[in-house]
């Protein structure tokens, strides 16, 4: 049974069973505390936290998953992989254990012809939690498992939570036997290899408090309303119904295999090293492309990192395989080709995709040759200090600056006879991830500073934004929050946060920064908003200080934006609209929002494309958008649902999570995005529209910005003055005035050269007179001296070389002449092959004047430059060179 069957398969079964059928949710977790969606439950997290009441009270979905904390393990174990789909039914209040078992139990062994899974009940072992009566005896007594098939294991297993205070509750698993050839017979207890896991079946019934551990926390009570969350991992079902070994090898990753075998003639199966290779190609290509295809763009930090680091590592494999040259567009292409019969974005956007990956192939090839040059450095200065171990610190700096992967470093240090300390190496990526977990623990605290938000939510229910309509509104103030914590009043100097049953304040969202304005309450207090938020859904607070007066809990308020802030904002978030759609336009589809902020008379865009873009691009998207300006269209907001606005040809907005009904904003014929903002209501509202330039903010990731109407006036205003006042120097007109300034330039350049030329003659007819100079110093011919301040370092080096030229005979000869530039002491020393025979290095030479005048320097032998910070201190400098010439020579 093919991936995609198993996918359907699913969503049939439980829609039929009166489930909404819920779409996977990006990758990108619309959650503080995630980078990426690491299980199926995430995009639910809301209602189970209690946060939003869900609007179903049954769901299912096939969700994207992406976990990456062991990624060393990928390709070696039959489990291990960053990427997978997680199939979950769910139950808000409704079925509970009895409807959860049943169902799982119906689907895995019904007949494939009948519409289930058709697996052998005979091979299917429960595991529930050590005191879950209830649940061993619904599998045992309605299900009909034998007891011997029924086994108990302890919190750690079969417990489930957050991680934080919140819901949780046992959970029963469902494992398959595989057979005697994966192991010894005894049940999940005792080789979870031999059976496998495949669906997890978690019972919301309890609330837990604050906990040390995984299994170490405190069980406050039950909740009010049970809930079934459920898992099962689509590879590992689809592992068993075709009948592999592994989950590299079912259809949507043995394809991949095939493809990594072609391109570099290794064989599959033919050695556990190359296996392990290849399958960790098959699964972080998987993983790239789903990363890419919801918005994800190599880089440093962040989910940026992850990106890069999966997609460095799959090019290193191949590489290591055999293959020499670009490989990650062939990868590509079979992966769309497999994963796009269950995720068809992933064909339409195929572009972008390929765009943004075989970019950072070439930036990776690039560090793999300069990682290879540091290397060989490191490994050159250990042989030369009689070293045979590489130092930990420099393996890890290879890896943590230029992305140079360990066991490459390994590899390259053997063949030059070298080892590498990687406990060193570990002990400081330990460290390393010590510290990202502590910081990740430390952001889950996160979840208690909410709680008092969602008691105003479940008091007062969600806020109602009127400010599409209006600028101010009546409204009653249903909570108040100073220092984070519910207040019933609030007095003059009070930092407040303050909750309205209904509002014309926009809160901060899809790229527009939140109104401000005043909320003036009956008893005659005022309070300046300064900000407005969104910290829960539904939940808009308006944050200030109260400026006179008390605000109480419960009293009438009169709630006022600042109007001519919001115009200046509704005017850039309407530029930004159609400066994304006129890059489209220019650059074609892969020029995809990847960020925004909308502020008062000006904005940023950011966007993907591989590289910057042409300056008469540029030219033109600006003269689309004031030419759109100058047509005068209509803008018009509209709700309607998700699909109908997907059939319309809509532009989902960056980063936001869509329910079933949206709103479309449509700008005449020209553009037409899902946006939850404010805008003008008319494209000559806007004015004027001045892209001041683009840039690089990643890889992959471009950034516009911009200003609309008066602030762009004002810029080309100022603009204006410069090129005027030019036009007076130069004395021609603006037409004219790249050719003068460039001819301006040319001549100041000519200038130089001449002057350069100068000095450099003046510099070198020194030569003769120093070489007159040389002193005898036991048998060796040395020239010190200082020349004019100034002199630059090219000048003194060409200097140094020359003078040694011109001394003859085959003597022995040191030159070390100094020089002062910008207040800093400079020197150059050089000596000859038969000063060197003599043990003269220019080098070790350099190093002690640098030392005498406060600083340091190094070269080769033969010729060597140093410097310092105390140029008083030359002349100690030339007697100090004068020293070790006689010591040396002697």
């Amino acid at each position: 049974m093919e991936s995609a069957e198993i996918r359907r398969r699913w969503l049939s079964f439980y829609e039929e069973r009166g489930h909404t059928v819920v779409p996977s949710a990006s990758l990108i977790a619309d959650d503080p505390t995630l980078l990426l969606v690491p299980a199926g439950m995430v995009p639910f997290k809301p209602y189970f936290l209690g946060e939003v009441k869900a609007p179903w009270a049954r769901a299912t979905s096939v969700q994207k998953c992406v976990r990456t904390p062991d990624i060393e393990e990928v390709g070696k174990t039959t489990r291990h992989g960053t990427f997978f789909q997680m199939c979950g039914n769910f139950s808000f209040g409704d079925y509970f254990k009895e409807g959860a078992i049943t169902y799982a139990w119906e689907l895995l062994t019904s007949p494939q012809d009948k519409g289930g899974y058709g697996l052998d009940p005979e091979r299917l072992w429960i595991t529930v939690y050590l005191d879950d009566d209830e649940a061993e005896t619904i599998w045992r007594d309605k299900i009909g498992v034998p007891a011997e098939r029924i086994q108990r294991l302890g919190k750690k297993d079969n417990y489930w939570s957050m991680g934080v205070p919140g819901p949780c509750g046992p959970c029963s698993e469902i494992n398959y036997d595989r057979g005697p050839e994966f192991g010894v017979e005894g049940g999940p207890a005792v080789n979870d290899e031999r059976y496998v896991e495949i669906w997890n079946l978690v019972f919301m019934q309890y609330e837990r408090g604050e906990g040390i551990s995984k299994d170490d926390f405190e069980i406050l009570g039950e909740l009010p309303s049970k809930n079934i969350d459920t898992g099962l991992g689509l590879e590992r079902l689809a592992m068993i119904l075709q009948g592999v070994q592994n989950m590299y090898e079912i259809d949507t990753s043995m394809a991949v295999i095939k493809k990594a075998t072609e391109l570099t003639g290794v064989e599959y199966g033919a050695a556990h090293g190359s296996d392990v290779s290849l399958r960790v190609v098959t699964d972080h290509m998987r993983t790239s492309v789903m990363l890419i295809g919801d918005g994800v763009s190599p880089g440093n930090e962040g989910r940026g990192y992850v990106l890069r680091r999966i997609m460095r590592r799959a090019i290193r494999n191949m590489r290591l395989l055999g293959a020499t040259g670009p490989v990650v567009k062939d990868l590509i292409d079979v992966v769309i080709g497999m994963m796009g019969q269950q995720y068809p974005e992933l064909v339409t956007d195929r572009q972008r995709i390929e765009t943004v990956a075989l970019a950072e192939e070439a930036a990776f090839l690039k560090t793999l040759k300069a990682g290879t040059n540091i290397l060989d450095t490191a490994i050159t200065d250990t042989k030369s200090s009689g070293g045979t171990v590489l130092a930990g610190d420099k393996a890890f700096l290879l890896h943590d600056t230029w992305g140079f992967p360990i066991d490459l470093t390994l590899e390259m240090a053997a063949e030059q006879g070298l080892s590498v300390d990687e406990d060193g190496f570990r002990r400081l990526m330990k460290e390393q991830r010590d510290k990202a977990k502590a910081d990740a623990r430390a952001k889950k605290t996160g979840h208690a500073d909410l709680g008092a938000y969602r008691q105003i939510a479940d008091a007062a229910g969600e806020t109602d934004f009127v400010g599409y309509d209006g600028t101010e509104a009546e409204s009653t103030i249903v909570g108040i929050l100073v220092d984070g914590v519910s207040s019933p009043a609030a007095t003059e100097g009070d930092e407040v946060e303050i909750v309205l049953d209904r509002t014309p304040f926009y809160a901060e969202g899809g790229g527009q920064i939140g109104d401000t304005g005043r909320i003036r309450v009956d008893s005659g207090a005022i309070i300046e908003i300064r900000d407005c938020q969104k910290p829960v859904p539904g939940v808009y607070v308006h944050k200030g200080v109260v400026q006179v007066g008390e605000a109480t809990v419960g009293a009438k308020a009169q709630a006022t934006i600042d109007v001519r802030r919001r115009k200046a904002i509704a005017r850039a978030h309407s530029a930004t609209h159609l400066t994304h759609q006129a890059l489209r336009d220019a650059l074609g589809p892969t020029a995809a929002q990847a960020g925004s902020e909308n502020q008062p008379g000006r904005f940023r865009f950011d966007f993907g494309s591989p590289s910057a873009v042409p300056t008469a691009v540029m030219t033109d998207v600006e003269q689309q958008i004031n030419e759109v300006l100058a047509r005068d269209l209509d803008v018009q907001a509209e709700v309607m649902s998700i699909d109908e606005a997907k059939k319309q040809g809509a532009i989902a907005e960056f980063g936001e999570k869509y329910g079933e009904r949206v709103r479309v904003v449509t700008i005449g014929d020209f553009s037409k995005e899902l946006c939850g903002g404010t805008h003008v209501h008319n494209t000559a509202q806007l004015g004027l529209v001045k892209l001041l330039g683009e840039s690089s903010i990643g890889s992959g990731v471009r950034r516009i910005e911009a200003l609309v109407g008066v602030d762009a006036y004002n810029f080309l205003a100022r603009e204006h003055t410069v090129v005027a006042q030019l036009q007076e120097l130069v004395k021609g007109r603006p037409e004219e005035l790249p050719e003068k300034v460039s001819a301006m330039l040319g001549k100041l350049k000519d200038a130089e050269k001449e002057i350069e030329k100068f000095r450099a003659e003046k510099v070198l007819q020194a030569a003769a007179g120093l070489v007159e100079s040389a002193q005898d110093v036991n048998g060796v011919a040395l020239v010190t001296g200082q020349v004019p301040d100034g002199t630059g370092a090219d000048d003194l080096r060409k200097l140094v070389l020359d003078v040694r030229g011109r001394i003859q005979g085959g003597r022995a000869a040191v030159v070390a002449l100094f020089t002062v530039v910008g207040g800093k002491p400079l020197t150059v020393i050089a000596t000859n092959e038969a000063a060197r025979e003599r043990g003269l290095k220019a080098g070790e030479l350099v190093r002690g004047a640098a030392k005498t005048l406060g600083g340091g320097g190094g070269g080769k032998p033969d010729v060597a430059q140093g410097g310092g910070q105390n140029p008083a201190a030359v002349g100690e400098a030339i007697d100090a060179v004068q020293r070790l010439v006689a010591e040396t020579a002697e």
